[in-house]
């Protein structure tokens, strides 16, 4: 039997209110001039200002750089890096969905590296490596979805193609994550929906890759597990704690987990983001069901687990369809075509479909036609 090498991220503070902590924590890390990197929505919320209050009555000198948007891209990264030079920061704040999480951790790659934040991408034909340490980073989440805040890889899209490359590092732990659950109550019913699928998505793909990695496989269950039993209850009521807490630590599972891999769901959901402009939860729920009936017959005893898990008992062939039906209720279209996904879309999104990595750990090896057949279905 092989040698496997385990391990694990960073220290987690996370409850109602964890937000409060952030500003003795830098003190006593020794720092004092944190840049905090936003969304341009966030950045016009009391949120930021009550932060950076905060963080100035602890005696820091904060400043924001809040030029993310849409999906993060190097133009971003570069101009946060910019920002931070600017202020002659020492520590990175990272707020916000996926998409501010990830360019604070390429911010602060840029800062202490040379070139461009796309040639520390793993599959750069003479990829550069992460040597330096970086700056001080904490993560705060403001969504449920990506798990980004303990994960040690950042997403960045290229700027003309929008494809998706994937940085990745240990050194891109933060070093202390800060999940606050209130911090998601005035999140929107749809984009409630769209990012619990999300983390839904990384915890079942997780599960069922084959890679081995047994602490994983246990931590998605638990993170499929609390989506499967809050996510309806956060969408009807966005002020629901419980359903809230649920959900934030099954995104924070779920990014756990994924570092043993994920699927094909992932690779359709960053064709669909590339080629159409989707919200990568909404993609990734999507596609879920689709991708589901592909591999029952690979994976069955997993996937039995997965319905015990989530269906408390379910038969597992009905799995699949428990995905679709959970659809319906949170208000994900059934369907691509609901989204404006059409036929002439095929071609581009199988390409890229297979060049994406994910598929590659997939429990049922996805040839050319086989994500063809899954986008076809899902139309």
């Amino acid at each position: 039997m092989p040698i496997h090498s385990f391990s694990f991220p960073t220290q987690i503070h996370f409850g109602a209110n964890a937000r409060s902590l952030i500003p003795d924590h830098l003190a006593q890390a020794g720092v004092g001039r944190p840049l905090i990197v936003t969304d341009r929505g966030l950045a016009a919320l009391p949120l930021v200002a009550e932060l950076q209050s905060a963080l100035a009555a602890a005696g820091l000198s904060p400043e924001v750089y809040s030029g993310v948007h849409g999906n993060p891209t190097a133009s971003q990264a570069t101009a946060g890096t910019a920002a931070f030079r600017a202020h002659r920061a020492d520590a990175i704040i990272g707020l916000g969905g996926g998409a501010a999480l990830d360019v604070a951790k390429a911010v602060a790659l840029l800062t202490s590296h040379d070139g461009d934040i796309l040639e520390y991408a793993w599959d750069h034909p003479k990829v550069r490596a992460v040597v330096h340490p970086l700056p001080y980073l904490v993560a705060v989440p403001t969504t449920s979805g990506t798990g980004s805040e303990v994960g040690r890889s950042a997403v960045i899209s290229e700027e003309s193609t929008h494809i998706k490359r994937i940085i990745f590092s240990p050194r891109l732990l933060a070093r202390a994550v800060f999940a606050d659950p209130e911090l998601t109550l005035s999140l929107p019913a749809h984009l409630t929906a769209a990012t619990g699928m999300d983390a839904l998505t990384h915890n079942i793909e997780s599960y069922l890759s084959p890679v081995y990695h047994p602490l994983c496989d246990g931590i998605a269950l638990e993170g499929a597990r609390l989506a499967a039993r809050s996510l309806v209850a956060a969408v009807r009521d966005g002020r629901n704690l419980r359903a809230r807490s649920d959900l934030m630590m099954s995104s924070l599972l779920g990014g756990i987990a994924f570092q043993k891999d994920l699927g094909a769901v992932h690779s359709c959901a960053h064709a669909l983001s590339a080629v159409c402009d989707l919200h990568h939860g909404l993609a990734n729920g999507l596609m879920l069901d689709h991708v589901m009936r592909f591999n029952a017959p690979s994976a069955p005893e997993k996937i039995a687990e997965l319905a015990r898990v989530c269906q408390e008992g379910a038969a597992p062939q009905s799995f699949p369809d428990w995905v679709a039906s959970l659809k319906t209720t949170i208000g994900i279209p059934a369907r691509l075509d609901a989204v404006g996904v059409t036929a002439t879309h095929l071609p581009r999104l199988v390409d890229i479909a297979l060049a994406d990595p994910c598929h590659k750990t997939n429990p049922r090896p996805c040839t050319r036609a086989d994500l063809k057949s899954l986008f076809a279905a899902a139309l």
